[in-house]
């Protein structure tokens, strides 16, 4: 069994500088300053629209009487939690307002808080990541490693994510942080905001326990399954090199991924390595540019997040294995 994923470095292109990209791969000033914009009304149109869809999925299904559709919003809740991660996510890199206030108090209390995420310290330990991927401080490499695997591995794994084991052991601390430790305060901000989000889910639905089915549970099963499925996408089984072709995977991007797994564009997620202050409505062009150049190839690209899958769950894959 092989214990990596990499590419060979030797079949690896250097098609930098060119004259839209320089040697690193991020663009020139001039094509740059285009693509680096923050949209602050759209992205806000975003943040607003997401949280109409969760009190939807609230109300709805209570308020009609149907019963099918509290599974249905069960399980619709898993690309709602995904989008709530990947809209923190671009908080993180202060990308989501050009205003840093208001970047930082919409990601923290409007985004972060509410699925259970101290900002400040999810902001740190991403920027680690991005310093130097699967390097001495890298916070996930409990995802990346072990890859390619045996399929009952990751179907243990993933056993685990979608019964909650998964979501306890990140529950935990939190209940712990609120009566022991340092971070008192800010674990009874974030329980404020599950109580804030409890009272809303009461309101538009009728009934107390609509936040425990439709907000916390699957924030523990689901979204626990989704997330490490989108996370070995983007480093399974790759290592540490300078090269960021050879730290995180390239996925072509399919219409059910963005649904499910990779919304806001986070599915581009090499071109976000390259350059991690593109705003994420601008990676599908950095990721055109980058294929433009040379410097993505169509032999890197896996055409599907199951090609990719199967290739971390197989003993035979060859390498490069991507088509």
């Amino acid at each position: 069994m092989r214990t990596e994923m990499m590419l060979n470095p030797e079949h690896l292109e250097q098609p930098f500088p060119t004259e839209r990209l320089r040697s690193n791969g991020v663009l020139t000033p001039e094509v740059r300053n285009e693509l680096a914009q923050i949209p602050d009304l759209r992205n806000a149109l975003s943040v607003l629209s997401l949280w109409l869809f969760a009190l939807l999925a609230f109300a709805i299904p209570a308020r009609s009487g149907v019963w099918i559709l509290w599974p249905l919003a069960f399980i619709l809740m898993t690309p709602v939690f995904a989008r709530f991660a990947i809209m923190m996510h671009e908080s993180a890199h202060r990308l989501l307002f050009s205003n840093r206030a208001a970047n930082d108090f919409v990601g923290k209390w409007l985004i972060a808080y509410p699925v259970f995420v101290p900002m400040h310290l999810y902001r740190h330990s991403h920027l680690s990541h991005h310093r130097e991927e699967f390097g001495p401080e890298e916070p996930d490499i409990a995802f990346y490693s072990g890859y390619p695997c045996e399929p009952r591995d990751l179907g243990r794994r993933l056993t685990r994510d979608a019964i909650g084991v998964s979501g306890y052991k990140n529950l935990k601390p939190l209940l712990r942080g609120a009566f022991t430790g340092p971070r008192k305060k800010l674990a009874w901000s974030i329980i404020a905001v599950q109580l804030v989000i409890w009272s809303a889910a009461w309101a538009v639905s009728g009934l107390w326990y609509a936040y425990l089915i439709l907000w916390l549970a699957p924030w523990m099963t689901g979204w626990r399954v989704s997330n490490r499925l989108r996370a070995i996408g983007e480093h399974g089984g790759l290592g540490a090199s300078a090269d960021r072709r050879l730290t995180t995977h390239n996925v072509r991007q399919s219409w059910g991924a963005r649904l499910w797994i990779t919304p806001y564009n986070t599915g581009f997620h090499l071109a976000h390595h390259v350059d991690m202050t593109m705003p994420w409505r601008s990676l599908p062009k950095f990721n055109a540019e980058l294929e433009a150049a040379g410097y993505i190839k169509p032999e890197m690209t896996y055409l599907s997040y199951r090609a990719l899958w199967r290739a971390l769950c197989s003993q035979d894959t060859p390498i490069p294995a991507r088509r």
